[in-house]
């Protein structure tokens, strides 16, 4: 298997590649020593909003959040602190990425005020951020999102809804993206700021098979001044678009972590369990298995290094390589986690056994920031035109 520091969290004959820089390497061995130490805490034990609070701030304090407020964008070194949290803990790498993910709409598209108000407080994690796009008929067809936002004298008034959001419920400020223009379609979108303790905003916390804080989200006459505009009336699709686009990617680096992390686990179960004589590992059909999640592994990691290089150069075509990372690796490590589950055997099945918990938690992320169907079509639809044309002539 991948020869790595502690035991598998890299892949360094992957990081040595020239798709990633000194610094790229330096840091992934500094996210292991620290993850190693903080490993208790990052599991996140006890109920799943306070434990995230927990994590939030412990990320903050050791500067994991700090390029939140002001540092270029490199995202090699977010798919890497992604996949180093997701192989330590669940809520680890999804409080990071969900705070990761409601800043950057801020960096990009607030204004000074905006910027000075809430980016130090996220870079530190002493606010906790979400991103409010979703809504129950409106998921991965963001031109479709239905919560209106009405323009009055003294700013906008939000009626309707949002689904599945993450951080719901502990967040201090929500990215809310509401239509503003008339009938439905991606131009009457607009991005606004809403901060947790607007009267007309309510909760509804929503259960999940992983646990952790998420919910609905129910506006109700929720009045907003005008510097709540987050961009330019009418370029909420955009903002929504774009912040997706980048961090599928980190999706896929999510998953590398999970199915790196169950696969350690499944080895050493492997070569441990006594089996006809010898050791389980020896069977032909479980080195198979280990080969078949081997080529998957490497697959997904060369992908999300491609798709993560692709954008750290500023390649306009690095929203088709995101799609193409997240939905390989989210799929690979579905199906490396359930074989890991197979070579536990019932074991696998123990209630909040690791193997237990890889399964719950590996299962969102072929859905969310876009299922697989949504990624097949944006891949499709990126195909070059003149492809087939080139090669029949």
């Amino acid at each position: 298997m991948a020869t790595a520091t502690s035991p598998s969290t890299f892949d360094t004959h992957i990081l040595a590649l020239p798709l990633y820089e000194d610094h790229h390497r330096e840091l992934a061995q500094h996210l292991v020593t620290w993850c190693d130490e903080h490993r208790d805490l990052l599991v996140g034990a006890g109920q799943p909003e306070a434990a995230g609070l927990r994590i939030l701030r412990t990320l903050g304090d050791a500067g994991w959040l700090a390029f939140l407020d002001g540092r270029p964008d490199d995202y090699r070194a977010l798919c890497l602190v992604r996949e180093a949290l997701a192989y330590v803990g669940d809520l680890a790498d999804y409080t990071f990425s969900i705070q990761a993910l409601a800043a950057t709409p801020i960096r990009r598209f607030g204004t000074a005020d905006q910027v000075r108000r809430y980016l130090p407080g996220l870079a530190e994690g002493t606010l906790c951020g979400a991103f409010a796009v979703s809504e129950e008929t409106a998921g991965s067809d963001v031109a479709s999102i239905g919560l209106e936002a009405r323009e009055t004298e003294e700013g906008w008034v939000l009626n309707g809804g949002k689904a599945w959001i993450a951080n719901a419920g502990i967040a201090d400020v929500y990215t809310v993206i509401a239509r503003t223009g008339p009938g439905p379609g991606a131009f009457g979108l607009t991005a606004f700021l809403v901060p947790a303790v607007t009267p007309g905003l309510h909760v509804e916390p929503v259960p999940m098979i992983a646990p952790r804080a998420l919910g609905h989200l129910v506006f109700a006459d929720c009045a907003l001044p005008r510097e709540a505009l987050l961009g330019r009336r009418g370029g909420g699709f955009p903002i929504a678009m774009e912040v997706l686009d980048r961090f599928r990617m980190t999706v896929g680096a999510a998953a590398l972590g999970f199915a790196r992390r169950a696969t350690d686990a499944a080895l050493a179960r492997a070569r441990e369990r006594p089996m006809l004589g010898g050791k389980l590992f020896d069977l032909p059909t479980v080195r198979a298995t280990f080969a078949d999640i081997e080529v998957k592994l490497d697959a997904a990691a060369l992908l999300v290094a491609r798709s993560a290089w692709e954008i750290d150069q500023g390649s306009p075509r690095y929203a088709r390589h995101s799609s193409v990372a997240k939905l390989y690796a989210t799929e690979a490590a579905q199906q490396i986690v359930d074989s890991a589950v197979q070579i536990f055997g019932a074991a696998g099945l123990v209630r909040d056994s690791l193997m237990e918990r890889l399964y719950r938690q590996i299962r969102s992320l072929r859905i969310y920031e876009g299922s697989s169907e949504v990624q097949q079509a944006i891949i499709a639809a990126a195909i070059d035109p003149d492809r087939t044309h080139r090669e029949a002539s």
